[in-house]
């Protein structure tokens, strides 16, 4: 009989084991590659097609957002308003995001509704047209978006420091402009389309309760896509170095708060040095119990929330400290930052600390293993980047082994002030 006067032992995150499970990996009778896995228990799946049509990609400004947010509205055969209720009569949501690396689209429904639902993904993918009537609607509502958008000092502020970072003209730091949506036409939306949303370059992952018959049936539609790209010409970007690396700008005389961004390039995913930074940034300003939340939102009462994070992208990323003060405090708050970096470089961390962030590092984890979609979004992840199990192992490791004279080490190396771009906006 359980005896419930005895707890349950308690044990911490970094006792325990950690396995990616495996993923099934198939080419469709064309050759497109296929990643599949069969972990759920609901009659529901994901699918996921990839593709490498990023911001990167763009051949003209604003582009590559326009083709996401118009897929759905339109092919040779249908209208948009045919196309949403389709999805909309089988219960199904289809999304599609443009990032800087990547394009997704992405389709949650039901098993027995593949059959419908993916003879249609195949239209949008293979004869979406772009009407006209779509893309002026869409420039009216972004522009207005925009219009309303910049009267706000932290979207000022993003995209500022991103431009300071990256250079306004290279794909992680162009930022949109009202002039740069109104110039796009038709032609380029299809050009971007033919060119970077071809089948040839997709990859496709499905998750959930999926079974072989559906793995025939994605072979079955997207199999038979002509698969025969071009040459890929890979476009190289350098990143400025600009003299002045302090901004304030006054985005609203009467404005009561200011945004605050401080941030750095940093390396990608394949750095001996990421790895270890998760670990480092957690600890700084990466999730509530952070330095950074303790000493500016807790201690000082400046702010709701200041966080930091690391963004990897394919051809670099940065590491950016965010949040919003009020104006009479903007400069106690970016002094305190430059403050929390300072310890970090001169004391070494209390190892009840830097248990606590592992264990919330590997804590998260476990959640980020625990369903079919998280897992395929981890093996996804790590795909697109050229990536392994062995990487999710060596990630592992380092989590749990990490030491505080190691932190320091790193911080010691990547928190310099003088390496920090600042962007303030009120």
């Amino acid at each position: 009989m359980l005896d419930r006067t005895t707890p349950p032992p308690i044990h911490d995150a970094v006792e325990f084991e950690y396995k990616l499970p495996p993923v099934n990996t198939v080419q469709l009778g064309n050759g497109m590659p296929l990643y599949w896995l069969n972990a759920g228990v609901q009659d529901v799946v994901e699918v996921d097609w990839i593709f490498p049509a990023g911001l990167w990609y763009e051949d003209k400004p604003a582009v590559a957002q326009a083709v996401a947010a118009l897929l759905k509205n339109g092919t040779a055969q249908k209208t948009a308003h045919e196309i949403h209720e389709a999805f909309e009569f089988y219960g199904a949501n289809l999304k599609v995001q443009a990032g800087n690396d990547f394009t997704a689209v992405t389709l949650y429904a039901l098993n027995k509704h593949l059959p419908r639902l993916l003879p249609l993904v195949y239209e949008l993918l293979t004869e979406a047209s772009f009407p006209e009537e779509e893309l002026q609607l869409y420039q009216q509502n972004s522009i207005q978006r925009l219009l309303v958008s910049l009267r706000q000092c932290e979207f000022v502020a993003n995209q500022k420091i991103d431009a300071l970072l990256f250079g306004e003209f290279h794909p992680y730091g162009r930022f949109s402009k009202k002039e740069k949506i109104e110039a796009l036409t038709r032609q380029d939306l299809i050009q971007f389309y033919t060119r970077h949303l071809d089948l040839s370059k997709a990859r496709i992952f499905i998750a959930g309760k999926v079974q072989e018959t559906d793995v025939q049936l994605l072979d079955q539609i997207f199999g038979k896509a002509t698969t025969a790209p071009s040459a890929a010409t890979e476009t190289m970007f350098s990143a400025p170095a600009p003299s002045e690396k302090k901004h304030r700008i006054i985005n609203d005389e009467n404005g009561v708060q200011g945004a605050i961004r401080i941030g750095r390039l940093f390396p990608n995913r394949h750095h001996e040095d990421f790895a270890p930074m998760v670990v480092l940034n957690t600890l700084f300003g990466g999730y509530f119990g952070s330095r950074l939340m303790s000493n500016i939102r807790e201690e000082k009462g400046f702010t709701y929330g200041i966080y930091s994070s690391v963004a990897p992208y394919v051809h670099g990323g940065a590491l950016t400290i965010h949040t919003e003060v009020g104006r009479d405090v903007i400069e106690p708050a970016v002094a305190e930052i430059y403050h929390e970096m300072k310890k970090l470089c001169e004391e070494t961390a209390p190892e009840e600390e830097l248990l606590l962030v592992k264990n919330y590092l590997l804590g998260n984890l476990l959640g980020d293993l625990d369903g079919p979609f998280q897992i395929i979004h981890r093996w996804r992840t790590l795909i697109l980047n050229g990536l392994g199990e062995e990487h999710f192992n060596r990630n592992i490791r380092i989590y749990k082994s990490i030491t505080a004279n190691d932190l320091q080490a790193l911080a010691r190396k990547y928190f310099d002030p003088a390496d920090f771009y600042e962007v303030v906006v009120v």
